[in-house]
């Protein structure tokens, strides 16, 4: 329960910056620009957006290594919070 309410909540300065270290992370261990990081977010934000309330605040992508075919590939995830549907 006491997670759902955290939901609400803004985000402090320490949790944006533990975010973007978060992402320079990811993008250091998969040859990935912050900057890319950063446009790739914002373009599914963009796109998400045209057919659901979202927060884009709360929104999460990742870049990690997944085992496929003998080799390790590069994976995108994505946590979108979801607020509402849009009605066409």
């Amino acid at each position: 329960m006491m997670h759902f309410l955290s939901f609400f909540r803004r985000k402090t300065s320490g949790t944006i910056a533990k975010d973007r270290l978060k992402i320079l992370l990811i993008s250091d261990r998969t040859n990935c620009s912050t900057e890319t990081m950063e446009m790739i977010k914002n373009d599914i934000i963009a796109v998400i957006s045209k057919y659901m309330k979202i927060d884009a605040e709360s929104t999460e992508i990742q870049i990690t290594q997944s085992k496929g075919r003998g080799n390790f590939t590069p994976s995108l995830s994505a946590n979108i919070p979801i607020l509402d549907l849009k009605k066409n």
